[in-house]
């Protein structure tokens, strides 16, 4: 129930998530480059579903976030185009400069890194290149980041969401993320980062929450309030798991 892959909640754009989030990138950066100056190197831990947790895992996450802003361009279109192997190579070892991490976390974090590409177009076409109604306006770059995106690429960028086949498959994607039945409401802050938070915030022993606790948690708004078909869903998973008990 639980996705089993952390940090999937970026790909939508939201204005003040993805803003947050490259302002947290570039904090983040300076604090590793200096201890990179020093030497020194972050640990990197891992949940016991193998995603990334505290402490230095949204520290990880932001880094990944602005190193994909600083090495592939934004008319990337094809995540597995060849083109951005090499692109790819540099970004992990940048990683592998400053965080002690094995190999095998490569996939992992390419993955991740992808998401934050997604996150970070959306969030541009999102907030400059849409009015109120969701439909397409000229905008000049964004100066704001003028220093990641060239104006080359902004014409480009641009060019390709005049496209009506683009325009096309951007309204079917934007009604159907508009309303979701069960929305995710703990913005960037993944399962794994949210399960390790709760077990924390419990003193629990334990190393993991049953998946329709943690689904459902993931679903409370700040006021604590759960909407009534999330509740009715872990209602059922309750009862299913107390037939499997009784059986």
């Amino acid at each position: 129930m639980a996705s089993n892959q952390d940090d999937t909640h970026d790909a939508s754009g939201s204005r003040n998530n993805v803003e947050n989030e490259i302002k947290q990138g570039l904090t983040v950066t300076k604090s590793i480059i200096r201890a990179r100056d020093k030497g020194e190197k972050f640990e990197v831990h891992w949940s016991a579903e193998d995603q990334l947790i505290e402490p230095n895992g949204s520290m990880l996450a932001s880094y990944i976030g602005f190193l994909v802003r600083q090495h592939i361009p934004i008319t990337c279109d094809n995540w597995r185009s060849p083109e951005l192997k090499v692109s790819k190579e540099k970004i992990w070892s940048e990683i592998q400069r400053s965080f002690h991490i094995d190999e095998s976390r490569q996939k992992y974090c390419i993955q991740l890194a992808g998401k934050r590409l997604r996150g970070f177009r959306s969030f541009l076409s999102n907030k400059f290149l849409k009015d109120g109604e969701g439909k397409f306006v000229e905008a000049e770059r964004p100066m704001k980041y003028a220093e990641i995106i060239s104006a080359e690429k902004w014409d480009n960028f641009v060019a390709k969401r005049r496209n009506e086949k683009f325009h096309e498959v951007s309204d079917k994607n934007r009604k159907r993320a508009s309303k979701p039945a069960y929305p995710y409401k703990k913005g960037r802050t993944g399962y794994a980062r949210l399960q390790q938070r709760i077990l924390a915030e419990e003193k629990s022993d334990a190393t993991s929450l049953p998946e329709h606790v943690l689904w459902k948690a993931a679903r409370v708004g700040k006021d604590g309030a759960v909407v009534e078909a999330v509740q009715n869903v872990y209602d059922e998973c309750v009862l299913l798991l107390m037939g499997g008990w009784t059986s």
